[in-house]
């Protein structure tokens, strides 16, 4: 994580990188062949119905990331293109329509998420669902948590994922690390993911790198799928 520019370089200081380095965190943990894309959350309550300041998106939604989130979206888009024209998984873990008896520590703590409307909670137009694609409902940060993401993984024979959508101080921090505990390997675009706030965006993405998940920006993602699929199609028996 020293030498190339990340996202985190004006944030974490210098000699805390170089402590991490010296511990050996960060190193690379390298990917599968079998991969899944998990976007995340990505509902108009985590963007707002159209691109605007952070301050002006949460007097719609509560929830909203504002400008943060459309910036991702584009980058999401892409991905979502390249894994629909592999015919490899597009999985939609998202938050599910709350009601009463969904009042809980999470609620406690963040009372907004009990108050968004139900258009809030359609998916974003530009990386909505296709007609098969899997869509799973859940109540907690993580994709992992009450939901049968694992059980579909290992099904599926998928041994690797990359995890894009929000936020990523909490959802794909949670679901990185719940990965990670279940061996899958993780790729977490830095430009494809999206919080609230810049400063926690960096230091979650910082220390993602550090301990459960490769961290890079979209398009060295993007190149590294394509090389993926190449050498499983050179690998196909003839």
């Amino acid at each position: 994580m020293i030498g190339k520019e990340q996202p985190w370089d004006d944030v974490i200081p210098l000699e805390e990188r170089e402590t991490y380095a010296i511990a050996g965190l960060g190193g690379a943990a390298g990917f599968g062949r079998r991969p899944a894309l998990l976007v995340i959350d990505v509902q108009y309550r985590s963007v707002g119905d159209a691109p605007m300041p952070i301050r002006d998106a949460i007097k719609q939604y509560p929830t909203s990331c504002g400008d943060a989130g459309w910036r991702a979206i584009t980058q999401i888009s892409e991905l979502m293109r390249l894994f629909r024209g592999r015919g490899w998984p597009v999985i939609f873990p998202h938050v599910a329509c709350k009601v009463s008896h969904d009042q809980g520590a999470f609620a406690a703590k963040i009372p907004g998420i009990m108050q968004i409307p139900p258009e809030g909670y359609d998916f974003v137009r530009e990386v909505a669902p296709e007609p098969g694609e899997l869509l799973l409902p859940k109540t907690q940060a993580s994709a992992f948590f009450g939901t049968p993401l694992t059980t579909y993984l290992v099904g599926a024979g998928i041994d690797s994922l990359v995890v894009t959508g929000c936020t990523t101080s909490g959802c794909v921090r949670a679901s990185v690390v719940d990965a990670c505990a279940l061996n899958f390997k993780s790729i977490v675009p830095s430009d494809a993911v999206y919080d609230r706030s810049p400063t926690s965006h960096a230091v979650n993405l910082f220390d993602i790198a550090s301990k459960y998940a490769d961290v890079m920006p979209t398009s060295e993602a993007i190149e590294r799928l394509r090389a993926l699929a190449d050498n499983r199609t050179r690998d196909r028996p003839t």
